[in-house]
Protein backbone atom coordinates (compact mmCIF):
# COMPACT_ATOMS: atom_id res chain seq x y z
CA UNK A 1 0.00 0.00 0.00
CA UNK A 2 2.74 2.46 1.01
CA UNK A 3 4.85 1.54 -2.00
CA UNK A 4 1.92 2.11 -4.35
CA UNK A 5 1.24 5.53 -2.86
CA UNK A 6 4.88 6.57 -3.20
CA UNK A 7 5.10 5.15 -6.71
CA UNK A 8 2.06 7.18 -7.68
CA UNK A 9 3.66 10.29 -6.17
CA UNK A 10 6.93 9.66 -8.07
CA UNK A 11 5.03 9.26 -11.32
CA UNK A 12 3.75 12.73 -10.71
CA UNK A 13 7.35 13.83 -10.99
CA UNK A 14 9.51 15.93 -8.66
CA UNK A 15 6.80 18.58 -8.71
CA UNK A 16 4.33 16.44 -6.73
CA UNK A 17 2.76 18.79 -4.21
CA UNK A 18 0.83 16.60 -1.76
CA UNK A 19 1.22 13.13 -0.23
CA UNK A 20 -1.01 11.47 2.38
CA UNK A 21 0.15 8.38 4.29
CA UNK A 22 -2.57 8.65 6.88
CA UNK A 23 -3.72 5.73 9.03
CA UNK A 24 -1.32 3.08 7.69
CA UNK A 25 0.08 2.07 11.10
CA UNK A 26 3.55 3.14 10.00
CA UNK A 27 6.30 2.71 12.60
CA UNK A 28 8.85 4.53 10.49
CA UNK A 29 8.69 7.04 7.66
CA UNK A 30 9.13 5.21 4.34
CA UNK A 31 12.12 5.99 2.17
CA UNK A 32 11.51 7.89 -1.00
CA UNK A 33 9.93 11.09 0.30
CA UNK A 34 13.23 12.90 -0.10
CA UNK A 35 12.97 12.27 -3.86
CA UNK A 36 9.99 14.64 -3.94
CA UNK A 37 11.68 18.04 -3.45
CA UNK A 38 8.59 19.89 -4.69
CA UNK A 39 6.37 18.49 -1.94
CA UNK A 40 4.18 21.17 -0.32
CA UNK A 41 1.96 19.09 2.00
CA UNK A 42 2.64 15.80 3.79
CA UNK A 43 0.25 13.94 6.09
CA UNK A 44 1.62 11.20 8.34
CA UNK A 45 -1.14 11.39 10.92
CA UNK A 46 -2.81 8.40 12.59
CA UNK A 47 0.27 6.17 12.52
CA UNK A 48 2.72 4.81 15.11
CA UNK A 49 5.70 7.06 14.47
CA UNK A 50 8.24 7.85 17.22
CA UNK A 51 10.86 9.73 15.20
CA UNK A 52 11.62 11.22 11.80
CA UNK A 53 14.51 10.34 9.47
CA UNK A 54 17.22 12.93 8.84
CA UNK A 55 16.47 13.02 5.09
CA UNK A 56 13.02 14.50 5.79
CA UNK A 57 14.84 17.77 6.49
CA UNK A 58 15.57 17.95 2.76
CA UNK A 59 11.94 18.84 1.97
CA UNK A 60 12.83 22.52 1.84
CA UNK A 61 9.56 23.52 0.11
CA UNK A 62 7.23 21.72 2.51
CA UNK A 63 4.58 24.12 3.83
CA UNK A 64 2.24 21.82 5.77
CA UNK A 65 3.15 18.77 7.85
CA UNK A 66 0.64 16.70 9.81
CA UNK A 67 2.14 14.38 12.45
CA UNK A 68 -0.98 14.17 14.58
CA UNK A 69 -2.02 11.04 16.46
CA UNK A 70 1.35 9.31 16.58
CA UNK A 71 3.54 8.46 19.58
CA UNK A 72 6.22 11.18 19.52
CA UNK A 73 7.54 12.01 23.01
CA UNK A 74 9.32 15.17 21.89
CA UNK A 75 9.10 17.55 18.97
CA UNK A 76 11.43 16.06 16.32
CA UNK A 77 14.69 17.99 15.84
CA UNK A 78 14.51 17.49 12.06
CA UNK A 79 11.67 20.00 11.86
CA UNK A 80 14.03 22.95 12.26
CA UNK A 81 15.38 22.28 8.76
CA UNK A 82 11.96 22.71 7.15
CA UNK A 83 12.47 26.41 6.55
CA UNK A 84 9.32 26.86 4.42
CA UNK A 85 6.95 25.19 6.88
CA UNK A 86 3.82 27.24 7.64
CA UNK A 87 1.47 24.72 9.29
CA UNK A 88 2.58 22.06 11.77
CA UNK A 89 0.19 19.59 13.41
CA UNK A 90 1.49 17.55 16.35
CA UNK A 91 -1.78 16.94 18.20
CA UNK A 92 -2.52 13.65 19.93
CA UNK A 93 1.03 12.55 20.70
CA UNK A 94 2.89 12.02 23.98
CA UNK A 95 5.10 15.08 23.78
CA UNK A 96 6.51 16.22 27.12
CA UNK A 97 9.33 18.54 25.97
CA UNK A 98 10.20 20.98 23.22
CA UNK A 99 13.86 21.69 22.49
CA UNK A 100 14.56 25.45 22.26
CA UNK A 101 16.62 24.87 19.09
CA UNK A 102 13.49 23.73 17.22
CA UNK A 103 12.37 27.32 16.78
CA UNK A 104 15.54 28.38 14.94
CA UNK A 105 14.30 27.31 11.52
CA UNK A 106 10.55 27.76 11.84
CA UNK A 107 10.29 31.51 11.39
CA UNK A 108 7.60 31.14 8.70
CA UNK A 109 5.25 29.04 10.84
CA UNK A 110 1.75 30.52 11.08
CA UNK A 111 -0.09 27.58 12.71
CA UNK A 112 1.11 25.27 15.49
CA UNK A 113 -1.20 22.56 16.84
CA UNK A 114 0.04 20.77 19.98
CA UNK A 115 -3.36 19.83 21.40
CA UNK A 116 -3.66 16.64 23.47
CA UNK A 117 -0.07 16.14 24.58
CA UNK A 118 1.72 16.08 27.95
CA UNK A 119 3.53 19.42 27.92
CA UNK A 120 4.22 21.00 31.31
CA UNK A 121 6.51 23.75 30.10
CA UNK A 122 7.06 26.00 27.09
CA UNK A 123 10.61 27.27 26.44
CA UNK A 124 10.97 31.07 26.36
CA UNK A 125 12.57 30.74 22.92
CA UNK A 126 9.06 30.30 21.56
CA UNK A 127 9.13 34.05 20.89
CA UNK A 128 11.14 33.25 17.74
CA UNK A 129 7.95 32.12 16.01
CA UNK A 130 7.31 35.73 15.14
CA UNK A 131 4.88 35.01 12.27
CA UNK A 132 2.66 32.65 14.25
CA UNK A 133 -1.06 33.45 13.98
CA UNK A 134 -2.72 30.40 15.52
CA UNK A 135 -1.46 28.36 18.49
CA UNK A 136 -3.31 25.38 19.94
CA UNK A 137 -2.19 23.96 23.30
CA UNK A 138 -5.44 22.53 24.64
CA UNK A 139 -5.39 19.43 26.83
CA UNK A 140 -1.81 19.55 28.06
CA UNK A 141 -0.37 19.89 31.57
CA UNK A 142 0.96 23.44 31.35
CA UNK A 143 1.38 25.09 34.75
CA UNK A 144 2.45 28.49 33.42
CA UNK A 145 2.82 30.54 30.27
CA UNK A 146 6.20 32.21 29.61
CA UNK A 147 5.95 35.97 29.26
CA UNK A 148 8.02 35.65 26.07
CA UNK A 149 4.99 34.06 24.40
CA UNK A 150 3.26 37.42 24.71
CA UNK A 151 5.71 39.00 22.25
CA UNK A 152 4.03 37.12 19.37
CA UNK A 153 2.18 40.15 18.10
CA UNK A 154 0.76 38.47 14.97
CA UNK A 155 -1.05 35.83 17.02
CA UNK A 156 -4.81 36.02 16.48
CA UNK A 157 -5.89 32.78 18.22
CA UNK A 158 -4.49 31.28 21.41
CA UNK A 159 -5.99 28.09 22.81
CA UNK A 160 -4.90 27.03 26.31
CA UNK A 161 -7.99 25.23 27.62
CA UNK A 162 -7.80 22.16 29.85
CA UNK A 163 -4.35 22.80 31.36
CA UNK A 164 -3.14 23.51 34.90
CA UNK A 165 -2.63 27.28 34.61
CA UNK A 166 -2.86 29.33 37.79
CA UNK A 167 -1.98 32.75 36.36
CA UNK A 168 -1.81 34.57 33.03
CA UNK A 169 1.14 36.93 32.34
CA UNK A 170 0.44 40.64 32.65
CA UNK A 171 2.36 40.99 29.38
CA UNK A 172 -0.54 39.40 27.49
CA UNK A 173 -1.58 42.97 26.73
CA UNK A 174 1.22 43.09 24.11
CA UNK A 175 -0.64 40.57 21.90
CA UNK A 176 -2.47 43.37 20.15
CA UNK A 177 -3.85 41.28 17.26
CA UNK A 178 -5.39 38.59 19.44
CA UNK A 179 -9.03 37.94 18.51
CA UNK A 180 -9.73 34.66 20.34
CA UNK A 181 -8.38 33.63 23.74
CA UNK A 182 -9.47 30.31 25.27
CA UNK A 183 -8.44 29.67 28.88
CA UNK A 184 -11.28 27.43 30.03
CA UNK A 185 -10.89 24.59 32.52
CA UNK A 186 -7.72 25.76 34.27
CA UNK A 187 -7.08 26.94 37.84
CA UNK A 188 -6.87 30.68 37.12
CA UNK A 189 -7.92 32.85 40.05
CA UNK A 190 -7.18 36.36 38.78
CA UNK A 191 -7.18 37.78 35.26
CA UNK A 192 -4.42 40.36 34.61
CA UNK A 193 -5.23 44.01 33.93
CA UNK A 194 -3.21 43.69 30.72
CA UNK A 195 -6.01 41.57 29.28
CA UNK A 196 -8.11 44.72 28.89
CA UNK A 197 -5.58 46.17 26.42
CA UNK A 198 -6.58 43.58 23.80
CA UNK A 199 -8.85 45.87 21.79
CA UNK A 200 -9.19 43.36 18.92
CA UNK A 201 -10.26 40.52 21.20
CA UNK A 202 -13.71 39.26 20.22
CA UNK A 203 -13.99 35.86 21.94
CA UNK A 204 -12.89 35.19 25.52
CA UNK A 205 -13.46 31.80 27.17
CA UNK A 206 -12.54 31.56 30.87
CA UNK A 207 -15.18 29.01 31.89
CA UNK A 208 -14.37 26.53 34.62
CA UNK A 209 -11.70 28.47 36.53
CA UNK A 210 -11.56 30.08 40.00
CA UNK A 211 -12.35 33.64 38.94
CA UNK A 212 -14.41 35.77 41.33
CA UNK A 213 -14.11 39.17 39.71
CA UNK A 214 -13.06 40.69 36.38
CA UNK A 215 -10.38 43.41 35.85
CA UNK A 216 -11.17 47.11 36.30
CA UNK A 217 -11.14 48.01 32.58
CA UNK A 218 -13.14 44.96 31.45
CA UNK A 219 -15.70 47.17 29.70
CA UNK A 220 -12.97 48.56 27.44
CA UNK A 221 -12.93 45.25 25.59
CA UNK A 222 -15.11 44.95 22.49
CA UNK A 223 -16.07 41.34 23.03
CA UNK A 224 -18.67 39.55 20.96
CA UNK A 225 -18.63 36.37 23.04
CA UNK A 226 -17.75 35.79 26.70
CA UNK A 227 -17.89 32.38 28.36
CA UNK A 228 -17.44 32.43 32.13
CA UNK A 229 -19.72 29.74 33.57
CA UNK A 230 -18.50 27.43 36.34
CA UNK A 231 -16.55 30.15 38.15
CA UNK A 232 -17.19 31.28 41.75
CA UNK A 233 -18.20 34.77 40.53
CA UNK A 234 -19.15 37.29 43.20
CA UNK A 235 -22.88 37.60 43.64
CA UNK A 236 -24.96 40.69 44.39
CA UNK A 237 -26.10 39.64 47.84
CA UNK A 238 -25.96 42.47 50.44
CA UNK A 239 -24.68 41.53 53.92
CA UNK A 240 -24.02 43.58 57.05
CA UNK A 241 -20.43 44.75 57.61
CA UNK A 242 -18.28 46.73 60.03
CA UNK A 243 -16.43 49.76 58.68
CA UNK A 244 -12.80 49.70 59.78
CA UNK A 245 -10.89 52.83 60.73
CA UNK A 246 -8.79 54.34 57.96
CA UNK A 247 -5.09 54.70 58.79
CA UNK A 248 -2.87 56.06 56.02
CA UNK A 249 0.90 55.77 56.07
CA UNK A 250 3.08 58.88 55.69
CA UNK A 251 4.09 57.58 52.26
CA UNK A 252 0.45 57.36 51.21
CA UNK A 253 -0.35 60.85 52.49
CA UNK A 254 2.66 62.31 50.62
CA UNK A 255 1.78 60.48 47.43
CA UNK A 256 -1.81 61.73 47.47
CA UNK A 257 -0.60 65.29 48.00
CA UNK A 258 1.83 64.99 45.07
CA UNK A 259 -0.86 63.50 42.80
CA UNK A 260 -3.16 66.43 43.59
CA UNK A 261 -0.40 68.96 42.88
CA UNK A 262 0.58 67.33 39.59
CA UNK A 263 -2.88 68.14 38.25
CA UNK A 264 -1.85 71.80 38.30
CA UNK A 265 0.13 72.91 35.26
CA UNK A 266 2.27 75.43 37.16
CA UNK A 267 3.26 73.10 39.99
CA UNK A 268 7.03 73.02 40.66
CA UNK A 269 6.61 69.35 41.52
CA UNK A 270 6.52 68.48 37.82
CA UNK A 271 10.21 69.28 37.46
CA UNK A 272 11.19 67.87 40.84
CA UNK A 273 9.56 64.49 40.22
CA UNK A 274 11.13 64.10 36.77
CA UNK A 275 14.60 64.50 38.30
CA UNK A 276 13.99 61.82 40.94
CA UNK A 277 13.95 58.32 39.43
CA UNK A 278 12.91 56.67 42.68
CA UNK A 279 9.95 59.03 43.04
CA UNK A 280 8.96 58.37 39.40
CA UNK A 281 9.00 54.65 40.04
CA UNK A 282 6.83 54.94 43.15
CA UNK A 283 4.35 57.34 41.58
CA UNK A 284 4.04 55.16 38.45
CA UNK A 285 1.98 52.77 40.58
CA UNK A 286 -0.79 55.34 40.81
CA UNK A 287 -4.39 54.14 41.07
CA UNK A 288 -7.45 56.27 40.43
CA UNK A 289 -10.59 56.38 42.55
CA UNK A 290 -13.66 55.33 40.57
CA UNK A 291 -15.81 57.78 42.55
CA UNK A 292 -13.87 61.04 42.94
CA UNK A 293 -11.14 60.51 40.33
CA UNK A 294 -8.33 61.38 42.76
CA UNK A 295 -5.04 59.50 42.62
CA UNK A 296 -3.78 57.24 45.39
CA UNK A 297 -0.99 54.76 45.89
CA UNK A 298 -1.31 51.66 48.05
CA UNK A 299 -4.27 52.16 50.35
CA UNK A 300 -7.66 51.58 48.78
CA UNK A 301 -10.98 49.87 49.14
CA UNK A 302 -11.46 47.01 46.71
CA UNK A 303 -15.07 47.04 45.62
CA UNK A 304 -17.19 45.50 42.90
CA UNK A 305 -19.76 46.82 40.47
CA UNK A 306 -22.15 44.57 38.62
CA UNK A 307 -22.37 45.21 34.90
CA UNK A 308 -25.10 43.97 32.61
CA UNK A 309 -23.26 43.02 29.43
CA UNK A 310 -25.94 40.74 27.99
CA UNK A 311 -26.99 43.32 25.38
CA UNK A 312 -23.42 43.93 24.21
CA UNK A 313 -22.23 40.37 23.66
CA UNK A 314 -23.10 36.70 23.73
CA UNK A 315 -22.51 35.53 27.31
CA UNK A 316 -22.95 32.33 29.33
CA UNK A 317 -26.64 31.70 29.97
CA UNK A 318 -26.40 31.47 33.75
CA UNK A 319 -24.46 34.76 34.08
CA UNK A 320 -26.68 37.84 34.25
CA UNK A 321 -24.43 40.43 35.88
CA UNK A 322 -20.66 40.55 35.44
CA UNK A 323 -18.70 41.43 38.62
CA UNK A 324 -16.02 44.00 37.72
CA UNK A 325 -13.28 45.10 40.11
CA UNK A 326 -13.41 48.72 41.27
CA UNK A 327 -11.06 50.71 43.52
CA UNK A 328 -12.07 53.57 45.81
CA UNK A 329 -9.68 55.84 47.68
CA UNK A 330 -11.55 56.11 51.00
CA UNK A 331 -14.64 55.28 53.01
CA UNK A 332 -15.80 58.82 52.28
CA UNK A 333 -16.16 57.88 48.62
CA UNK A 334 -17.61 54.49 49.51
CA UNK A 335 -20.29 56.12 51.66
CA UNK A 336 -21.23 58.56 48.91
CA UNK A 337 -24.82 57.82 47.86
CA UNK A 338 -25.86 56.49 44.48
CA UNK A 339 -22.56 55.21 43.06
CA UNK A 340 -23.53 51.52 42.70
CA UNK A 341 -20.29 50.12 44.16
CA UNK A 342 -20.38 47.27 46.64
CA UNK A 343 -17.84 46.15 49.20
CA UNK A 344 -16.53 42.60 48.94
CA UNK A 345 -17.45 40.33 51.82
CA UNK A 346 -14.55 38.20 53.08
CA UNK A 347 -15.71 34.85 54.48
Amino acid sequence: MVERLLLRARRGGPGTRSVSLRGLRLQRVPRGLASLPGLRALSLRDNELRCLPAELGGLSRLRELNLGNNIFEEVPEQLKYLSSLQKLHLFGNKITTISPTIFDGLEKLILLNLNNNKLKYLPPEIHRLENLENMNLNNNQLESVPKELCSLQKLSELHLSHNCLITVPEEIGYMTNLRMLCLSRNQIGVLPDGLCKLRKLRILDVAGNKIQIFPIAMEDLMLMELYCEDNPLLQKQPVSAIQEEEVWSLKEIAARFIFSQLTKEDSILHTAVKKNLEACNILSKKQECAQCGQGFLNTWLECVRFVNVGQKMKISRNVHLLPVRTLLCSYKCFNHPGHGFFGIAVP
